[in-house]
């Protein structure tokens, strides 16, 4: 089964897929004129615009559910992982994929709010009501609907609660536990338990109750995190530039030791960036479409924003911490069951990729190092596991109306407590894989969409920036103004 597994996620993200996501980045970078540079003072601005309604939430609660969904495991494990298998070089490919990928989350979220609908007395959107609405292709919008209740209901939620499992083994010395009934052994996970219980909490209380648990965590475990981080690099400020110029070395096969494997710090760099800050893959457009806004695109830079938030700052702290200390290998071939045969870097043969960043963490606070990880790790991915949930509902919603949708969800809740609870007992490799395969499948459908409405999108940034220019602080939206068809809310 894992093999299987494996071959899927190595098909669904091919060498061209991964050429894909750079092009349609730097595609929509050109088309929008950077504003992932030129508009970074607009973004801080937007976000923390106050306008919530019974219907919506505020910018900073759409910006803070879709970085709880973007800052998760990829930011401590996924970083880890990449520098595992493509060296430090794979870090600068993982800023790449977050320079340009800023862009495709701007577009992406614009055509969220623009084609949003209030359901049920709330915001919905996304990708599926995009491609409907816009592209007018009911069966691709429904492809994309299956494909997100599929990948955030039951394939992504596991990767999430397999690491907070794994790191609170760890650092606290747990295990999990068997529990015989019946003649069968089945695995108990006290973790898994405790996570699903304070998850059916807060899920049940809608996309209200998930803003409103955003907004409070988020800020905390972000801040926490790059604290520790600032500290690590202050305690290693004379080592810096020697850091960066060994990520810059390895990215262009500059670098002796990892100049055979610039091809896998891209493949990983793209992927893990990809995994942890989400642009294109169709999952922040959802949050974004919650928000309560004058304009579609004041939305779109927000979210453009909440990319540099997930890797230009958290992972790069991940990785400077990882780099700084030396506690990181970095695998140069492998066997078929995709263990390391060889290394480039060995530095420490007994601890596996999941360990690296609590290594680095502890080998300057060893009182503390594994512990703070693992409760950092927890907010992390908890908040994740909570963004994927809204994102599931979001497509339930959008598939199932009328007296056959409350069913569907609470069937939804319960397989998606499962899912959670699965994850904490399967093998991690396994937890990864089906979470690749789950992001990549998204992403495909996605990108294609945002693609093919790259027109409409930027007919909605010219709009906002034309009003913007002509001295209007906070500009309104009218779709017909601008000649655009079926975006109903904004008329």
């Amino acid at each position: 089964m894992e093999s299987t597994i494996k071959a899927i996620s190595n098909i669904v993200w091919s060498d061209f897929f991964i050429y894909l996501c750079l092009f349609t980045g730097l595609y929509f970078s050109i088309r929008t004129g950077f504003l992932q540079v030129r508009y970074v003072r607009e973004m801080l601005r937007l976000l923390f615009v106050k306008r919530e309604s019974d219907k919506g939430i505020s910018s900073f609660q759409a910006f803070a559910l879709a970085i709880s969904g973007r800052v998760g495991t990829g930011n401590i494990v996924g970083v880890a992982t990449a520098i595992y298998m493509g060296g430090p070089g794979a870090v600068f490919w993982m800023w790449a994929i977050a320079f340009l990928g800023s862009a495709s989350a701007f577009v992406e979220a614009t055509l969220g709010q623009l084609y949003k609908q209030v359901i049920d007395g709330e915001y919905r959107g996304g990708p599926a009501y995009y491609i409907e609405k816009g592209l007018g292709v009911k069966w691709y919008a429904v492809l994309f609907a299956v494909v997100t209740i599929v990948s955030t209901g039951l394939l992504l939620p596991g990767v999430q609660s397999n690491a907070i499992n794994g790191t609170i083994s760890n650092a606290f010395d747990y295990q999990n536990s068997i529990v015989p009934f019946l003649g069968i052994e089945f695995p108990l996970s006290i973790v898994g338990l405790a996570i699903i219980v304070l998850l059916a909490v807060i899920i049940i209380g809608g996309v209200k109750r998930l803003g409103q648990a955003s907004e409070f965590i988020v800020p905390f475990m972000a801040g926490a995190y790059i604290l520790m981080a600032i500290v690590i690099i202050g305690l290693n400020f004379s080592e810096i530039p020697a850091v960066f110029k060994l990520i810059f070395s390895s990215a262009f096969s500059l670098d002796a030791s990892f100049g055979g494997i610039v091809g896998m710090a891209i493949a990983w760099g793209v992927k893990r960036g990809i995994y942890s800050n989400e642009a294109g893959q169709g999952t922040a457009p959802h949050a974004a479409a919650a928000a309560d806004v004058r304009h579609p695109a004041q939305q779109g830079l927000v979210q453009a924003f909440s990319v540099y938030v997930d890797t230009l700052f958290v992972c790069t702290a991940t990785a400077l911490m990882i780099l700084f200390t030396n506690m990181f290998n970095t695998a140069e071939t492998f066997d078929k069951s995709g263990k390391a045969q060889t290394y480039i870097v060995n530095n420490v043969p007994n601890i596996e990729a999941d360990g690296f960043t609590q290594a680095a963490i502890a080998s300057h606070f060893p009182a503390i190092g594994h512990q703070f990880v693992a409760v950092a790790l927890f907010f992390f991915a908890f908040t994740t596991i909570m963004a994927y949930y809204y994102y599931a509902e979001t497509n339930v919603t959008y598939i199932f109306k009328g007296r056959f949708l409350k069913p569907v969800i609470w069937l939804l809740r319960i397989s998606f407590l499962g899912a959670t609870y699965l994850g904490t007992v399967k093998t991690a490799n396994q937890a990864w894989d089906l979470g690749d395969i789950g992001v990549g499948l998204m992403a495909w459908v996605n990108l294609i969409a945002i693609l093919l409405l790259s027109k409409t999108a930027m007919k909605v940034w010219k709009d906002y920036k034309n009003k913007r220019k002509a001295g209007i602080k906070d500009p309104t939206f009218s779709a017909k103004e601008i000649g655009i068809k079926n975006a109903d809310f904004w008329d």
